[in-house]
This record gives C-alpha cells, sequence and structure tokens, in this order.
C-alpha cells in the first residue's frame, strides 16, 4: 500500500467526509456556527462567493426580463391557510412570532407581552405574501406577464444543521412569476431552470442533471417541480435548485385575476424558482480536496493572491515596487467583463505559512515573488488546479499576455474533473440484487464512500419508491429530461416500465 502523504485538512475526504466537509470551511475561514442554534455566521471569504454568485445571477435574470423587489418577511397565518398543500408541506418547519414586546418578568428576567390577534410565520417562502401583492398589482391582461425576483433570507425550523447545507436561516434569492397563459408560466419554469444550469457548469463548474420530481418530492402546492442535481465527491446527490411550475393553485388561493383581451376575467397562472447559499456547500463538495478549497475563477472572491518574499527592509521595497507595477499592469485586463481580483498577502508570516493559507482558501492562481524572480523579470506561480507542489517560473510579460487564457483553463479543468467523476459514478442498473448491494456500504457502523447515481428503471408506483427510501436512504432525485423511452422492469417490483430515474441517497 502506497504511504499516505501529509495533506492540510485532517481527516481527508476518504477517512470522515462529513468532519473533512466542516475542516474545510474552518480553514478557508468561509463561516462558523452562530450562538443562535442552528444558525451560520458566514465570514467575509464565505460571503464574497455568495456576493459573486448573486452578482451573476442578478445579470441573468435581469438580461431575460425580470426585476428586484422586496416583501415582508411576516407572513399572516391566514395566508397560509388559502393553500392546504403548501401550510401542510411546511408546517412543520415554521417559526411563529406571537408577541409584539417584552417586559419585566419581576424576575430581573423579561417575559413576552402583547400577544398578536393573528400570528405571524416568520417567512419559510414567500409565494402567499407575493401573491397577495400580485392579486393588488395585476387588473388586466396588460399588466403580465409579472416577472418578479427577490434577494432576501428565510427561516426553516431545522432539527438537524449543517454550515451552508441545512441551517435554520439562510440567504436565496426567489423568483415569482405571473402569467396570462398555462404555457407562459410553463415556459417560465423551464427558462429559469436552463439559466441555474447554465450557471451552476460555467460559473461554478459544476456538471449538473436537468429533471422533474416525482409526486412526493414535488414542491408543497406545485402543479410540477423541475430539479437540478448534482453529484458531490462522497457520490450523493445535492439538489442545487428547483423551479416550479403553480398553475393557478396559487393564483386561487390569493384571488389573483386579469380581465382578458376578450373581456373575460380569469385566474393567472404562476411560477416560482429559487436557490440559496446551499450553493456554495455544493461548490465545497464538488471541488474542495484534502488541502482545502477549491474555487473556479469566475466565482472566487479573488483570482491571484500575490506573496511577496523578502529578507529585509531594502528587499521589501524592491518586491513591493516590482508588484506595483505588475498589478498594473493586469488592471486593464478584463475576465469575464470584470476586473481580475487581486489579493497581496504583506503580513508577517513566513512564505510558506502564506503561501498553505491560500491555498487552504482555494484562490485559484498563487504568485510568489521574491529577489530572484525580480532579477529575471519573472513570477512563481502555483495554480489550486495543481498539485501544490507544482510550481513554475514565468516571464512577467508571458503572464500578463496569457492570464485570462490560464484562468479560462483553471476553471475548464475543474469542471472537467467534476464532470468525469460524476460519468464515473453514474451506473446503469436493472437488477434489483445488484441495486441493493451498490448503495449498502461494507462497513456499516462506520460507512465507507459507497454508491453513486443509479440509472435505473422505475414503474412510477409510489409504493416502489417509498420502500426503497426506507430500506436504502435512497430517493428518486429526477426524472432526467433527456431521457427517452425505453421498455424495462421496475428495479424493485420487477413491474413494467417505460423510463430510466436517478436514484442516490442524498443531502
Amino acid at each position: 500500500m502506497a504511504k499516505k502523504g501529509k495533506t492540510a485538512i485532517n481527516p481527508t475526504r476518504e477517512e470522515n467526509y462529513p468532519a473533512w466537509y466542516q475542516q474545510i470551511i474552518k480553514a478557508a475561514d468561509m463561516a462558523e456556527n452562530s450562538d443562535v442554534r442552528g444558525c451560520m455566521v458566514i465570514k467575509p471569504w464565505g460571503y464574497s462567493i455568495w456576493e459573486n454568485i448573486q452578482k451573476s445571477l442578478d445579470e441573468m435574470f435581469k438580461e431575460t426580463g425580470h426585476v428586484n423587489a422586496y416583501f415582508p418577511l411576516f407572513i399572516p397565518k391566514s395566508f397560509f391557510e388559502k393553500e392546504a398543500e403548501h401550510v401542510e408541506g411546511f408546517a412543520k418547519e415554521c417559526a411563529v412570532v406571537t408577541h409584539s414586546r417584552l417586559e419585566d418578568d419581576g424576575k430581573g428576567g423579561l417575559k413576552p407581552a402583547g400577544k398578536l390577534t393573528e400570528e405571524l410565520i416568520i417567512r419559510p417562502t414567500s409565494e402567499t405574501i407575493i401573491g397577495a401583492s400580485f392579486s393588488k398589482w395585476i387588473n388586466s391582461y396588460r399588466d403580465l406577464p409579472l416577472l418578479i425576483n427577490q434577494w432576501a433570507n428565510v427561516v426553516r425550523w431545522e432539527l438537524r444543521t449543517r454550515l451552508f447545507l441545512r441551517t435554520t436561516e439562510f440567504l436565496w434569492q426567489e423568483g415569482h412569476t405571473a402569467h396570462e397563459t398555462k404555457e407562459e408560466a410553463i415556459t417560465e419554469t423551464f427558462k429559469i431552470l436552463d439559466i441555474y444550469a447554465r450557471f451552476a457548469e460555467e460559473f461554478l463548474a459544476i456538471p449538473v442533471i436537468k429533471g422533474k420530481k416525482t409526486e412526493s418530492e414535488k414542491f408543497p402546492g406545485a402543479v410540477s417541480t423541475y430539479t437540478f442535481e448534482a453529484m458531490m465527491q462522497d457520490k450523493k446527490a445535492l439538489q442545487a435548485g428547483t423551479s416550479h411550475f403553480l398553475g393557478q393553485n396559487f393564483a386561487k388561493a390569493s384571488d389573483i385575476k386579469y380581465q382578458g383581451k376578450d373581456g373575460k376575467e380569469e385566474f393567472v397562472w404562476t411560477s416560482s424558482w429559487g436557490v440559496s447559499t446551499r450553493l456554495i456547500g455544493a461548490l465545497i463538495m464538488a471541488h474542495a480536496d484534502d488541502n482545502g478549497l477549491v474555487l473556479p475563477p469566475k466565482i472566487a472572491p479573488a483570482q491571484i493572491a500575490i506573496i511577496p518574499i523578502y529578507r529585509n527592509d531594502e528587499q521589501q521595497k524592491e518586491v513591493l515596487n516590482f508588484i506595483d507595477k505588475l498589478r498594473n499592469k493586469i488592471k486593464p485586463l478584463r475576465y469575464f467583463e470584470n476586473k481580475i481580483r487581486i489579493e497581496l498577502d504583506d503580513r508577517d508570516p513566513t512564505g510558506g505559512e502564506k503561501v498553505w493559507h491560500w491555498i487552504k482558501k482555494g484562490i485559484p492562481i498563487r504568485l510568489e515573488i521574491g529577489p530572484r524572480d525580480i532579477q529575471h523579470n519573472s513570477v512563481f506561480m502555483g495554480r489550486r488546479d495543481k498539485n501544490p507542489n507544482e510550481k513554475e517560473s514565468v516571464n512577467v510579460d508571458e503572464f500578463i499576455n496569457n492570464l485570462t487564457e490560464i484562468l479560462d483553463e483553471i476553471q475548464n479543468n475543474i469542471f472537467q474533473k467534476a464532470l468525469k467523476f460524476r460519468e464515473k459514478n453514474i451506473v446503469k442498473i436493472d437488477d434489483k440484487a445488484e441495486f441493493y448491494k451498490f448503495f449498502t456500504p461494507q462497513n456499516k457502523k462506520n460507512p465507507e464512500i459507497h454508491g453513486g447515481f443509479a440509472f435505473s428503471q422505475w414503474c412510477e408506483n409510489p409504493d416502489c419508491e417509498e420502500q426503497i427510501k426506507t430500506d436504502l436512504k435512497v430517493s428518486i432525485r429526477c426524472i432526467p429530461l433527456d431521457s427517452t423511452k425505453e421498455e424495462g422492469k421496475c428495479i424493485y417490483c420487477g413491474n413494467k416500465s417505460n423510463k430510466r430515474v436517478i436514484f442516490a441517497k442524498s443531502y
């Protein structure tokens, strides 16, 4: 057996994947648990990633005619009660405000006072409160389509939390649209799904599978839910985001009507869709390695970290002067229409400590610059898509001329690595015993990384779906949109089936 090399992150992915995930976040200084149970503090490096996600997606939404607005954090309980399936789906996750103030309890503490006449729900999602506004804003077909997005926080009371993946409060965007026809609302649902998938692959460098959710997995109150699913490095699936065709369910609940061209009054057709800070969790689990975070250049808070190397004040002045000139040469360059972001690390620790600091933070390019490099008009470059010990001396002019191509290459290499991993771990399985073996760990007390995506037949019987979930904790992640009709037998019951679906363990 080959001797295990030293890694910056311990335990490694293979040794303990959940603990590795937490250590990546800590080492990259992205977030930490809050004093409020189940909530997190997103630190500057982690929040910068979210800002870049927000900026890029916001531009995509606006390019397709959507505009931003903001709606209340508090939703009257009666609003939820209007849509039965919706309230049932979120009932166990709701945080409820029952009082309006605090007063002295006479024992040196405080007690709630001013009981509300109607309880307020802290938004777990905003279909109902936005629907109330839509019912006021929409009167005629001339008011349609109405394409609204909001960037906000939501609260879903979670019992088991994990930074970025599942917390009681998290950040997200939620789009809500109203249309004149069913066809327009369905087109909108798929348009957004395509935007999400393109963003995931082109910016986050995460390959995804677009598909439809089963009835048991769809959004409460939706007619149909569409998802884009990604494979993490522990071979589990992560639902990265969803787009819902809501039909007229919420329009009827919120009385959203319009007068058509023929003078008749009709209910609108609606959609809703959203992604959250869970995308940062996906980014970590899809790309990070045993030395730290790995960030695609398009989404990284900075693309370059410059580390000055010197031994005395004279060398420091010489090196920093050289770096100033280098930065001025980089300034006019653009990477995907944005300035190239640079971090200069002129702190006291030694060069080696600073190099590993930036490796763990996932910076795409590291430049070490000392007196020798200045003599040769060069930089000593390390890349996060390569081994940390793999560095090369590059002439400054050559570096400047090729910088955008280098960033593109890093972005593509990260994507291709994730794609190869996913393709290697998607398996067609038609035998039930093989299917059960595929998802069963050899070591049940301390399960090793196992499984993947099983592309198997399903007869559309929800009982088969539920039994597999009970037996293996495996669910149908989606019915792929690009799958073709194929006659076969259900992987569980053996009855006739005409489609394959994606089965996987998931977050």
